[in-house]
């Protein structure tokens, strides 16, 4: 049972207010995340406490106190201010998983700029699209990521500045300027950009079934949603050990990779390696994790190497267990039980959410294979398919909808306004964002589609588009479709989910070849590579099949619904608007 009393009792006289008295936050301090994260905690007398314990490649290990962190992320403010940005200007952080990402992240949002987090595998088309959108005015990469941005700095007008944090200082070029915080005189005092619950301060990149990839635009406020979910579903206590497996460059990575936690004045831990399930074993027992944070396709990773490799291990530590991403299924909650004496609990949430909606509450019943209950001050239903009104029998399937309001809400889709209107039921397409998020009479409509039981428990059945849902990251099928029409040989492209036992879907990609191109194991290879490079290794088709024509509507549009209704074995449903043979 957890700390922190039963849903139920939550759930009476809750106000989002109370994520105030979890962060004992005062009238008269200062609502800006990366002061909260770093200068707060340690005006609460937390400053030598352990705030990160990082290990890397090759043994690399290093740990740093809050204060460290204050006074680290105070040198990235003060630099990205002496060059010339500006509250408001979107900073990238575009790099591994080593400390300088997380260090810089506070920096940015401290003297006001937004941070923009990316993927460090996205290739430079990736990148461009994102920094274009983003109108992006400086990037914090390392050597290791720099020749991405090179590429295409040419594209990006906006760009003034390219920042590298690691690497070797002689092998930079003109225009690239190296800073290894570290190094540099220590900052001890900055005075932080007085932001309110609105002032701009994450954009995370969605991408959508069509159309380029979309930004999602979060506030300072983020921060009451995210520290109240981080102290109730994760449990995060003062002594707590924890551990978020998300890259930053995903918005779990950043909710509670960096801000939920440290937020608390809890340790966490990072591991920047590659994955194996003893290298995550030994990471847990010797770090004595207590809470840990992971994905659904980790989890299935784990199980495929059993128990017998757990019990080698002393994972006595580890207390409390939470899933993010994609759906849970109910297997890895039985095998997590028979594995380490606890299950999984599932969350479920978006990158435009913010932070948690539907959770299994600590200490709330389980049904394996359930995304739980609606979080405390979460109002949720699944409506109708048709009349978008709420469900009212048990079983029924319809899109997941929740009232507008919560703090962690996302203001804004970047220079896409018709796209965020489109997210509300009943909106006006002219209605101010403001209004929207705010408006109780409406229904943020999240594009997946559930059912609830007799209990009031959720129970996911799959995306209303054609996302692909890949290792709980969420793939366009149009940015790859773009992508594999520029290499030589393909005429044409559409992409589908394919369902996979680890991923829960990969990427499959049905072609056309333009005239003298034969498809063999190289030419499939070398398309393969084509993706990976100039998207990311996420993007890249694990499947090509080849078609002679691949099925459209009369008006011309791919049918991607008949293609994966074909794989994932479903009814291909309605086909009047296939055209002729």
């Amino acid at each position: 049972m957890s700390n922190i009393g039963s849903y139920d009792e939550r759930l009476e006289g809750f106000d989002w207010n109370i994520a105030r008295d979890v962060l004992d936050l005062r009238d008269d301090e200062l609502l800006n995340i990366g002061h909260m994260a770093s200068d707060r905690i340690c005006k609460r007398g937390m400053g030598g406490k352990t705030a990160l314990i990082w290990e890397g490649f090759g043994d690399a290990k290093k740990q740093y106190t809050f204060d460290e962190l204050r006074v680290l992320s105070n040198g990235f403010a003060k630099k990205l201010q002496d060059a010339g940005v500006k509250p408001g200007d979107r900073v990238c952080v575009f790099m591994d998983k080593i400390p300088a990402l997380y260090i810089s992240f506070l920096g940015i949002l401290k003297m006001g700029g937004v941070a923009q987090p990316l993927f460090s595998a996205f290739g430079d088309d990736s990148l461009e699209v994102r920094l274009k959108s983003a109108g992006t005015k400086a990037v914090l990469t390392t050597q290791k990521h720099v020749k991405k941005v090179r590429k295409i700095r040419q594209n990006l007008p906006e760009l003034e500045h390219v920042i590298v944090v690691e690497g070797k200082p002689e092998k930079l070029k003109d225009g690239e300027v190296f800073f290894d915080v570290e190094k540099e005189s220590p900052v001890q005092e900055f005075e932080c950009f007085v932001s309110d619950e609105d002032t701009p301060s994450v954009l995370h990149y969605t991408s959508g079934t069509t159309g380029q990839p979309k930004g999602a635009q979060h506030a300072h406020g983020s921060v009451l949603g995210q520290a109240l979910t981080a102290s109730w579903v994760l449990d995060l206590q003062d002594e707590d050990i924890y551990w978020c497996t998300a890259d930053p460059g995903w918005v779990t990575g950043t909710s509670y990779g960096i801000i939920g936690p440290w937020v608390l004045g809890v340790t966490q831990c990072v591991l920047d390696q590659g994955f194996t399930s003893a290298r995550w074993y030994k990471f847990i027992q010797d770090n004595a994790i207590t809470v840990w944070y992971s994905a659904p396709t980790a989890i299935r990773s784990l199980m495929r190497d059993g128990t017998k490799l757990v019990k080698q291990y002393d994972m006595a530590a580890l207390r409390h267990l939470c899933s993010v991403g994609e759906p849970l299924n109910a297997e890895a909650v039985v095998w997590s039980e028979e594995a380490f004496g606890k299950p999984f609990l599932d969350t479920f949430w978006q990158t435009e959410t913010g932070s948690m909606m539907i959770t299994n509450y600590p200490g709330m019943k389980v049904k394996p294979g359930s995304m739980g209950k609606p979080f405390p001050g979460i109002t949720a239903a699944v409506l109708d398919l048709k009349t978008n009104e709420p469900l009212t029998e048990p079983g029924q399937v319809g899109l997941i909808a929740f009232r507008p309001g919560w703090p962690s809400m996302f203001r804004e889709y970047r220079n896409q306004h018709d796209v965020y209107a489109s997210k509300f039921v009943g909106a006006a397409a002219d209605a101010k964002p403001e209004d929207l998020r705010n408006d109780q009479d409406l229904w943020y409509v999240s594009g997946d589609r559930a059912s609830i039981d007799q209990d009031g428990y959720y129970w996911f059945v799959g995306r209303d588009d054609d996302v692909i849902n890949t290792g709980g990251h969420l793939v366009g099928p149009f940015e790859i479709e773009s992508a594999l029409i520029e290499h030589e040989a393909i005429a044409e492209a559409a992409v589908v989910g394919k369902p996979d036992e680890v991923n829960m879907e990969v990427v499959k990609a049905f072609v056309t070849l333009n005239e003298g191109f034969v498809f063999d194991d190289m030419l499939e290879l070398g398309v393969m590579n084509f993706i990976r490079k100039s998207l990311s290794p996420l993007a890249m088709p694990q499947e090509i099949e080849v078609m002679e024509k691949l099925p459209k509507t009369r008006s011309g549009k791919i049918l991607r619904r008949y293609l994966k209704a074909l794989e994932w074995g479903e009814d291909v449903g309605d086909l009047s608007t296939l055209e002729d043979d």
